[in-house]
């Protein structure tokens, strides 16, 4: 039974390999919680153990290094390493539909506590009521908020900084933003982020559901090809980050530029996740933060959203070579 059910987790595993990223269906089956590509070949191989399956045992630790990086699981976490704070201070957080039906002085109160030279935020909208966006306009008050501060809006994302923009702040696809940042001599282009969701919570018998998916798909595909072509052509030292809708286990985050650095080397959690942050159980890590040509990660965490967001938030402090 041991050896059986090794083979059927190798057969899903096969066609996860090969299909993920790939075909537009798979993105249902991708939504497994990535931690699922570690526990259950453990489970395997603690089985095959106490019944002594010798051919089960090496099928389940097979399948445990063929989908290391589907996981999640961030090993970095347990060497020892010294952390650099030096940098800048910057946050990125999809603030959820940004407060809709909240507490404006809560949730302003939640950013300024913050304290970063750098907020990359999400969600600058409202609505989703019978899949309608609506748009919304708070830059009086986010100026208020934030004196001192420059405000790039667009793309439903604001980046706030300290630092002025080297240019304006140029839209990428349909729903990520990129603001140049002047900083010493140089500059940092940072990316705000948010790809669409996958799918929309609905019964999957219906053929609705389906085209949705597939809807769905052809715009992921879009964002990403818009933010990988505008990567591949910028010059600049490059921090990319937001609510990418994407787990280790979800083939699309493969397209991002090998040039580009994860920021989870630089984060204290073994098993990182972002979402959901109103769960007890977080399971997936859906928003991630990238840096390239020469700018580097100093210490990389998750902070409770205090309620506020079903995302945590990402903090980060940031160098370049100009800084």
């Amino acid at each position: 039974m041991v050896l059986y059910c090794a083979l059927v987790w190798a057969v899903f595993l096969a066609l996860h390999l090969a299909l993920n990223g790939r075909w537009w269906p798979w993105l249902a089956v991708s939504l497994l919680p990535p931690v699922t590509f570690a526990a259950v070949p453990l489970v395997l191989l603690a089985a095959a153990a106490v019944t002594g399956g010798g051919w089960a045992a090496a099928l389940a630790l097979g399948c445990l290094l063929a989908g290391w990086s589907q996981n999640g699981v961030n090993l970095r976490a347990l060497s020892r390493r010294s952390e650099t704070a030096a940098g800048l201070r910057l946050v990125s957080w999809n603030t959820q539909h940004w407060n809709q039906g909240g507490d404006p002085d809560r949730f302003y109160g939640f950013l300024r506590a913050l304290a970063a030279d750098v907020y990359v935020l999400q969600e600058y909208l409202n609505g989703f009521e019978g899949g309608e966006v609506w748009d919304i306009d708070d830059e009086e008050r986010l100026r208020a908020a934030f004196p001192g501060h420059h405000l790039a809006v667009g793309n439903n994302s604001v980046t706030l900084s300290r630092f002025p923009p080297a240019a304006p702040p140029v839209p990428v696809g349909a729903c990520s933003l990129r603001v140049d940042l002047r900083i010493g001599d140089g500059v940092l282009s940072t990316y705000n982020v948010h790809i669409p969701v996958q799918l929309t919570v609905m019964n999957p018998l219906r053929p609705a559901f389906l085209r949705d998916m597939r809807r769905r798909a052809a715009a992921r595909d879009r964002e990403y090809a818009a933010l990988v072509a505008d990567l591949r052509g910028n010059p600049h030292p490059v921090l990319v980050t937001g609510d990418f809708n994407t787990s280790a286990a979800i083939g699309d985050i493969r397209r991002m530029p090998g040039s580009l650095r994860d920021a989870i080397g630089a984060c204290r959690s073994v098993l990182p996740a972002s979402w959901n942050a109103r769960a007890r159980l977080r399971l997936w890590r859906i928003d991630w933060a990238f840096t390239g040509g020469g700018a580097r990660v100093g210490t990389y965490r998750f902070r409770d959203a205090e309620g506020l967001s079903d995302h945590l938030v990402q903090e980060l402090t940031v160098t370049t070579p100009h800084l």
